[in-house]
């Protein structure tokens, strides 16, 4: 079984910087793709930001510049780190991972989600 663990939300006024980690754990053999997606208040769910197994990475213009997407493939973890941040980022973050899992098995998971709040 695998299972992924979102942690880092919270409250932080705009401008302020705030960085989610997402790790996974279990019977994992490969990662073979992870992102941040995003859910604000009566909005639908978008690709935040995108990094690939061999390290490339790729983010939506909503974000440049001010996110960065990161993974510890030791620790099986992956961050986001936001600066800037203004109160149109609101909402739940969200991880996504793509795995094989030891038994060679494809497996796409999302994280439970975390709160984000950007308000003075």
């Amino acid at each position: 079984q695998v299972q992924l663990v979102e942690s880092g939300g919270g409250l932080v006024q705009p401008g302020g910087s705030l960085r989610l980690s997402c790790a996974a754990s279990g019977s994992i053999f490969s990662i073979y793709a992870m992102a941040w997606y995003r859910q604000g208040p009566g909005k639908q769910r978008e690709l935040v930001a995108q990094i690939t197994s061999d390290g490339s990475t790729d983010y939506s213009d909503s974000v440049k510049g001010r996110f960065t997407i990161s993974r510890d493939s030791a620790k099986n973890t992956m961050y986001l780190q936001m600066v800037s941040l203004k109160p149109d980022d609101t909402a739940v973050y969200y991880c996504n991972v793509g795995f094989v899992l030891s038994d060679y098995k494809p497996v796409n998971l999302w994280g439970q989600g975390t709160q984000v709040t950007v308000s003075s």
